[in-house]
């Protein structure tokens, strides 16, 4: 198949746009100055998130396939987040030109896949030679008419729940590091997050409070959510799930570690649905509590002190 250097910056492009399906969202695609998103909501949800190689993946743990699924799903997650319908991704790609073409295709594979879970798109972005691998992803998402569910409106009395994975990610990035090659399902799970996408649609139907994408660690993000919303959360770590498979730090890892993209919401009592497990409550104060202490650290800063 060659490189990336031999195929050239816009036989890449070429090559990688022929991978990108269309959907209905999106009004005009790659291949001129800029894309065209419907918006019929008249507001667009934006995001952005970066993934660099050796911080966010690893070639020799992680695939081109897997890393374009990760890439997407952080992202997508974000705009579900917000009560959002994601739309469409903006994907900047850089790499070095040694970089098989056939690595390139595959990655865009996987975003292109993903965004298919949610009947979004890759709608453009841009190519670039560098050092080491780096993506820059731009989800784009439509409200529907309705207010975007934040992290301020978390009110003492609700309740705290949380849908998805927790913790499985970091540990399967602990096995990744210590050179363990299962359990698989571990491996898998920080090579490719699988968000609920669902959650977004059902916490705005049973009237979520706030809700976020659990992205650095489940205390840590529920610190941003205690933090905009002026309350304490108090965290009950028993009601957290930690199934065995985690290990022996597996109340640790759910506490903690990120990438898994599990949402956690507030909902007013009696009000949660089905699919999702309450963790907790919201109270007058400040900050999070864990069994009534201070939380245990270990979640993820990218700029640590």
């Amino acid at each position: 198949m060659g490189t990336i250097g031999d195929a050239g910056e816009f036989g890449l492009i070429a090559r990688l746009t022929r991978r990108l399906p269309q959907g209905s969202d999106v009004r005009l695609g790659p291949g001129d100055d800029a894309a065209v998103i419907a918006a019929p909501d008249a507001r667009v949800v934006a995001t952005t998130d970066l993934l660099v190689e050796g911080r966010h993946f690893r070639r020799d743990w992680s695939g081109p396939y897997d890393i374009g699924r990760k890439a997407a799903a952080q992202n997508l997650a974000d705009i579900v987040a917000m009560g959002a319908r994601p739309t469409a991704l903006l994907v900047g790609f850089a790499a070095p030109p040694d970089t098989c073409v056939d690595w390139a295709e595959t990655l865009y594979d996987g975003l292109a896949d993903e965004c298919r879970v949610v009947g979004a798109s890759v709608a453009g972005g841009d190519v670039v030679g560098a050092s080491e691998i780096t993506l820059a992803v731009t989800a784009l998402g439509d409200l529907g008419g309705a207010a975007p569910l934040t992290r301020s409106g978390a009110r003492p009395g609700d309740v705290v729940a949380v849908r998805g994975r927790l913790g499985y990610a970091a540990a399967g990035l602990a096995l990744l590091d210590a050179g363990r090659d299962g359990p698989a399902e571990l491996l898998a799970a920080h090579r490719r997050p699988e968000p609920p996408y669902a959650a977004g649609d059902e916490a705005r139907s049973h009237g979520a409070t706030a809700l976020l994408d659990v992205s650095d660690g489940l205390v840590q993000d529920l610190g941003h959510i205690a933090a905009a919303s002026g309350v304490q959360i108090d965290v009950d770590s028993s009601a957290v799930p930690a199934p065995e498979i985690l290990g022996p730090d597996g109340q640790h890892h759910a506490l903690t570690g990120g990438e898994d993209h599990a949402f956690a919401a507030t909902f007013p009592p009696g009000t949660v649905p089905p699919a999702w497990t309450v963790i907790g409550t919201v109270a007058e104060g400040a900050g999070v509590r864990v069994d009534g202490r201070e939380p245990p650290t270990g979640a993820w800063d990218h700029f640590p002190t």
